[in-house]
């Protein structure tokens, strides 16, 4: 189970001086249990309290945030729709 946000996340960003907002309200705590790199775009597992969670990203933004496994990190999802289903 997660628990959403209620307020801005605040995120480092050297081309603004340290901190910026975003308005995405849902992060989620996870630790890098995986790194599969392709040729444009590395897949990144995440455990989430027990969740597991797959963020795509480019490699370039894989390197450039120093992701290895074991690493501490905060996935953040926005999303315009969240989509429910129930069986037939």
């Amino acid at each position: 189970m997660f628990e959403l946000a209620t307020r801005p996340l605040m995120a480092a960003n050297d081309r603004h001086n340290g901190c910026m907002r975003l308005s995405a309200r849902n992060k989620i705590p996870a630790r890098v249990t995986g790194i599969t790199t392709g040729e444009a775009t590395a897949n990144i597992e995440l455990d989430a309290g027990g969740t597991r969670l797959v963020a795509s990203i480019t490699v370039e933004a894989a390197r450039e945030l120093g992701l290895t496994e074991g690493a501490e990190v905060i996935a953040i999802v926005k999303a315009s729709d969240v989509i429910v289903a129930v069986p037939d």
